[in-house]
């Protein structure tokens, strides 16, 4: 019997990830509709090669719902910087989770919260039943790194991650994963919209955090920084609590995943007429090629 292995995928990551790479050449591959489908397709190249690679027992997507969450509350800059999707994109957002919903593959999202919450709490209930892969673009899921989670970083290509486990972020940064939380509370995020403490960047925060462990602690020795640190936490320290605030993975957030229906069988039918109806030769190209049509023939014949 398969290891019990789940695969929590950050779906608008690789979403948007798979739309720019083609886009910048205007490479929309119009289906018989007249629907962009580049970024849906390109979505379903990244996930069916993690499947193959990662060869998961298990298997869920997560989503932002709406750019509204609870940070967007606590601070109104909060990813303001970031410009509209384009026009192509729009009508990829509901493809792409119906063709997961097609699949056989349980779509997540929680008004309110960001993908990111939902699998660092998908992760906090399963991780000690079975070991999680998850699947991002997004470094911010380094912080819930651990014995049983291990992130794969998307890089240039499809199939390319880096991986972190435990050891090997320790390695490259010399702090505990969940210290990358302080890290970003001091050095912010230009990308996220939120400052940290203005004058401090990445290379002192990591020096602060490996010195000071964490921000309480760091405020209690605040006198022992140099005197234009000790300037620069003070001019900050209502942002340095809210970019912590800003910074950390919410991994409590109320929500329920039925297991089972994250479990891997092959491809329901629903999935073939989902490609073939949508004109998704990209996809169906892949699954030929990577033998899935075959694959779950052997799994029907041998009842699994």
């Amino acid at each position: 019997m398969k290891k019990q292995h789940l695969l929590l995928v950050d779906g608008m990551a690789l979403l948007f990830r798979a739309f720019f790479a083609t886009s910048v050449h205007r490479q929309f591959m119009l289906n018989h509709n007249g629907v962009p489908t580049n970024a849906v397709q390109g979505y379903m190249r990244h996930l069916l090669t993690a499947l193959e690679n990662v060869n998961p027992s298990h298997v869920a997507v997560c989503w932002d719902m709406g750019s509204e969450t609870f940070r967007t509350d606590l601070y109104s800059g909060y990813k303001a910087n970031r410009d509209a999707p384009p026009t192509e994109m729009i009508p990829q957002f509901d493809m792409a989770k119906e063709i997961t919903d097609a699949f056989g593959i349980p779509s997540i999202g929680i008004a309110g919260y960001e993908a990111d919450d939902c699998i660092g709490t998908l992760c906090s209930q399963y991780k000690d039943a079975m070991n999680i892969t998850v699947l991002t673009g997004d470094r911010d899921l380094l912080q819930i790194v651990d014995e049983r989670v291990n992130v794969l970083l998307l890089q240039k290509g499809i199939g390319n991650y880096l991986n972190y486990t435990k050891e090997s972020f320790i390695e490259q940064y010399d702090i505990q994963p969940a210290q990358l939380i302080d890290v970003k509370a001091l050095m912010g995020d230009t990308s996220d919209g939120y400052p940290g403490v203005r004058g401090i960047g990445e290379k002192t925060a990591l020096r602060l955090i490996k010195t000071y462990e964490n921000i309480d602690i760091l405020l209690a020795n605040v006198t022992k920084l140099t005197k234009s640190q000790q300037q620069k936490i003070e001019e900050d320290l209502d942002m340095l609590h809210l970019s912590r605030q800003l910074a950390e993975i919410k991994c409590d957030v109320s929500l329920a995943l039925d297991i089972s229906q994250a479990l891997l069988n092959g491809l329901p039918n629903s999935a073939q007429a989902f490609v073939d109806e949508h004109g998704l030769k990209v996809v169906r190209n892949h699954l030929v090629k990577a033998n899935w049509f075959e694959e779950t023939n052997r799994l029907v014949e041998s009842g699994i």
